[in-house]
């Protein structure tokens, strides 16, 4: 059994956690903003479908991906190097978590991205908590990913990519402009093959969650990244 929250933003231990379904909490409360940030400060994170309950979770272990541990392959280099594209930080924040929200997922069936979820993560933006990474063609979005910065730490929710390359573009510069900023750590919530490719590798939850409260409790005030913050930053450095 898991507890059903209260109406104020407190959540139980992350050790109270099931084993199976690894890493589910609790049910219900809500998605306001305060909430929200309370939660990735412990270490738990909403995932849920239509129709069910808000679901909280913190899984162990945790896959993290560390700024200065990502390091491009020798194909995605090249395409850093090469350029012919543009990234931009918090020019199109709804549009790549609608993007997200409609993205194939393998072996999945419709999207965890609720139409309330999206609402929520709106709202964080307009605060100045989620941000979105989103790389450009010419005029056309071509991927992107989004997610909460507290403190010193990241908290990566979705990407999406709709040509070769596009979110792991967005994801190197991601890396880059966090390593400028003095973070420390990116959250990938679920370990994934993919993620790995990438670099990201899991921790148990224990080491995530004292990170958190050593990152998480100074850095800079929430506020909008400047659009053009990673301009030509991989293509230097791949």
């Amino acid at each position: 059994m898991i507890p059903w929250l209260p109406p104020e933003p407190v959540f139980p231990p992350v050790t109270a956690a099931l084993i199976e379904p690894n890493g589910l909490l609790a049910a219900g409360g809500d998605l306001s903003p305060e909430r929200i940030l309370a939660a990735y400060r412990q270490g738990i994170f909403p995932w849920y479908s239509d129709g069910e309950p808000i679901l909280w979770w913190s899984p162990d272990p945790r896959m993290v991906l560390i700024p200065d541990e990502f390091v491009p392959k020798r194909s995605l280099a090249k395409v850093l190097r090469r350029g012919d594209y543009e990234v931009h930080l918090d020019t199109a924040f709804a549009a790549v978590v609608a993007a997200c929200a409609t993205a194939p997922r393998d072996g999945q069936a419709g999207t965890w991205i609720t139409a309330e979820m999206q609402a929520a993560y709106r709202r964080l933006h307009e605060l100045g908590h989620a941000h979105s990474v989103e790389t450009w063609v010419g005029d056309k979005l071509v991927g992107g990913l989004y997610g909460i910065a507290i403190g010193r730490a990241f908290y990566g929710e979705s990407m999406f990519s709709r040509a070769a390359d596009a979110s792991k573009i967005a994801l190197a510069h991601l890396c880059v402009h966090l390593r400028r900023r003095g973070f420390g750590i990116i959250d990938c919530q679920m370990e994934t093959a993919h993620l790995a490719s990438l670099g990201a590798r899991t921790i148990p939850r224990r080491d995530f969650v004292a990170r958190l409260a050593a990152l998480t409790a100074d850095g800079d005030a929430p506020g909008r990244w400047p659009a053009d913050a990673v301009r030509d930053a991989c293509r230097r450095a791949a």
